[in-house]
């Protein structure tokens, strides 16, 4: 693992937390959309919009954190990107505003040809956005995007069979991660009807999504055959079968009602596409530019690994607590189970900010002072732990005493 590497990895993380998180909320929009008319119609938009309404806006921030960190961190290849598919982007961002107008608007509807016009333009604004950024990601996996300032074609480089498959199985997997998901949220929420009617549409969009994927393969050879090759052949194999033992696991376990299960394996079907596309193209970046050529200097690439690292001390506790109070499990910090607790408690007040301290210092030094791939990979490491360390050092100290202890403390 190379220093230059290092950013473009947490990129393409980031960017399988957004496919998967900001899909499923895309994929609620096409299930309004298809959704008919009636009451029955009715209850199955609004339990899309209550499931999605509190975390729509959360999922966006790993677009947010993709782009900047291939904008800092890959300077050449991010103006490529944006200026030769200026056009899809510039269709996915519109999209994504007019799904946040939606939002707004939804609640102050005061009539039901309102609130049918705003859940319209809210389906298909999230039918639009998927496709056109799945369009873009064709454009660069089928190289159609050269280094320089508009430098492709502002067409062919997102309207191609690549692109266009692309952005079908966008559209088709955002719809099959809503389906599981909000059939998931149905369960829990003791709606029988709601959850039959979202398991028969998991499991069709999850065959749909799956043919789609396969049927995809031919295009690929034609069209990109490098790519096709590499992703049958070469590393990318590895994400491919993943994908495929991953989405046939989520049709079992939503045809066994497992549904908290297929949460994950649908997850991880999703983000083994992203994973296999990245095996079988490393090490290009675009067209004539590889990773290692498209990387920033050493300072610039050392500052984007710490400034990431850092940031994930808030980021993931903060968005583990909102998605744990959006499904249902919004207990205290005191009614956590004991054991993690008893480990942190065990360290000792004065302990975890010292070892946070020390992994930090070895990180950066690691980083920066050593050349060799094995010492970045344990600078990586050390600062990864120092995230584990700080965020427990950081809490305040009545959320680390057990249930019983903070109760006879209230009392005294």
């Amino acid at each position: 693992m190379h220093l230059y590497s290092l950013p473009l990895i947490f990129a393409l993380i980031g960017l399988a937390f957004y496919t998967v998180l900001a899909g499923a909320d895309f994929g609620a929009g096409w299930w309004q959309l298809t959704a008919g008319k009636g009451p029955d119609a009715a209850s199955i938009r609004d339990h899309a919009h209550r499931a999605m309404g509190p975390v729509w806006e959360a999922n966006h921030v790993w677009l947010i954190f993709v782009i900047t960190v291939v904008w800092t961190a890959y300077p050449v290849a991010f103006g490529s990107i944006a200026s030769t598919l200026s056009i899809p982007l510039f269709i996915a961002a519109v999209g994504i505003i007019f799904r946040g107008t939606a939002y707004a608007l939804r609640s102050g509807a005061s009539t039901r040809r309102e609130l049918t016009a705003i859940d319209t333009a809210f389906a298909l604004s999230s039918i639009l956005t998927p496709f056109a950024l799945g369009a873009a990601i064709g454009g660069i996996a089928s190289l159609r995007v050269p280094v320089g300032n508009a430098a492709g074609d502002p067409w062919t480089s997102w309207l191609n069979p690549t692109s266009l498959l692309i952005g079908v199985l966008a559209v088709a997997t955002a719809a099959y991660l809503a389906a599981v998901f909000l059939c998931a949220d149905a369960s829990r929420q003791g709606e029988p009807e709601l959850e039959r009617r979202f398991r028969t549409r998991a499991l069709a969009a999850g065959v749909v999504s799956g043919a789609i994927a396969l049927a995809g393969l031919p295009v690929l050879r034609h069209d990109a055959e490098p790519l096709y090759h590499r992703l049958v052949e070469g590393r990318g194999l590895i994400g491919l079968i993943a994908s495929i033992v991953a989405g046939c696991a989520t049709l079992a376990l939503v045809w066994w009602r497992r549904y908290e299960a297929s949460r994950y394996t649908a997850a991880l079907a999703v983000a083994a596409i992203i994973a296999g596309w990245a095996l079988a193209q490393s090490p290009v970046f675009l067209e004539g530019l590889t990773v290692r050529e498209a990387a920033a200097g050493r300072e610039t690439l050392v500052a984007v690994v710490f400034a990431v690292l850092a940031g994930a001390v808030i980021l993931f506790p903060s968005l583990a607590l909102l998605f744990g109070f959006v499904l249902g499990r919004g207990e205290s910090v005191a009614e956590r189970p004991v054991q993690a607790r008893a480990v942190v408690t065990a360290l000792g007040p004065g302990l975890l900010p010292r070892l946070a301290i020390a992994c930090l210092v070895a990180g950066v030094g690691f980083l920066t002072i050593a050349e060799t791939a094995w010492a970045h990979a344990l600078g990586v490491i050390c600062l990864f732990a120092f995230i584990v360390a700080a965020f427990p050092a950081a809490l305040p100290p009545d959320l680390l005493r057990p249930p019983a202890e903070n109760r006879s403390r209230n009392r005294g």
